[in-house]
């Protein structure tokens, strides 16, 4: 999988990555066509599982490179990385506060954000992009800090790194598409429509894969804080939401399987590095 990338401008190796990651959220969508309702205890186990491998992906493929790439620098080596991490939480606090959206399993009247008259289709949408954004910054600052090559030697920071940061991202986007579909489903709204709009919330990845890796080779300084900023925003989604949500049913099978998470993203890091 890594000689598909090889050779290929990062912003192009960003997008594609990100194609598989949108692909996944829809093959979790898809799910729809075949049933109506995902066992609780099935759904709390994916949740964990992505939380897991946020939580792995964020220090493997964001913060450990991000502290290695802070050395030699005129500020204290820890300072980038921690301005970079409190920064992605701060911007994700604020889309969440800004942005109208709904959690999977929550009552309309429990949606967040500015009061608004959007449906709660729209408003499911908008919860999952929420967390799809740092997932595609994440993405497309890994291969632009390989693309600059500043990065090489780097542990964390080469194009298997970044491919198997895409690899665990679509893994743990299977549940969020289903998520979506699923709710939407036992409302009432047809498998096609419902399909439709689990799989939409994966479109923004692409969008922010381009604008992370971009901004990364235009502005070689910022690389470690960006890619802090992007560990940052995905760990503020693993606190925000996903612990908090699959532990609402079975917490122990949420705990077990956002440690199979950790371990599954740990072992593709370290494998493909």
């Amino acid at each position: 999988m890594i000689d598909l990338f090889a050779g290929l401008p990062p912003v192009l190796q960003a997008f594609i990555a990100t194609l598989f990651t949108w692909g996944m959220t829809a093959a979790g969508a898809a799910l729809v066509f075949g049933t109506k309702n995902v066992p609780r205890k099935l759904l709390d186990a994916m949740l964990g599982f992505a939380a897991g491998v946020m939580i792995a992906a964020s220090f493997w493929s964001l913060l450990a490179p991000a502290i290695e790439l802070s050395r030699d620098r005129a500020l204290p080596v820890w300072m980038p990385p921690v301005i970079g991490f409190l920064a992605g939480g701060v911007f994700l606090r604020l889309l969440d506060r800004l942005l109208p959206h709904l959690h999977p399993g929550m009552k309309m009247s429990e949606a967040e954000g500015p009061h608004t008259s959007w449906r709660r289709s729209v408003l499911l949408v908008s919860a999952i992009t929420l967390h799809n954004i740092p997932e595609g910054l994440a993405i497309g600052v890994s291969f632009g800090a390989v693309g600059l090559g500043i990065a090489e030697g780097v542990p964390g920071a080469t194009l298997g790194a970044a491919v198997a940061l895409s690899i665990g991202i679509g893994l743990q986007n299977f549940p969020e598409g289903t998520a979506v579909s699923m709710p939407l489903r036992r409302d009432g709204m047809s498998r096609g429509k419902s399909f439709f709009y689990g799989q939409l919330s994966g479109v923004v990845e692409p969008i922010s894969a381009v604008i992370g890796a971009a901004a990364v080779i235009v502005a070689q300084p910022i690389l470690p804080y960006a890619l802090a900023f992007a560990a940052g925003a995905m760990i503020f989604v693993v606190a925000e939401e996903l612990v908090p949500e699959a532990k609402r049913g079975s917490p122990d099978i949420a705990a077990m399987s956002l440690m199979v998470g950790f371990a599954v993203m740990m072992t593709l890091d370290v494998a493909l590095a």
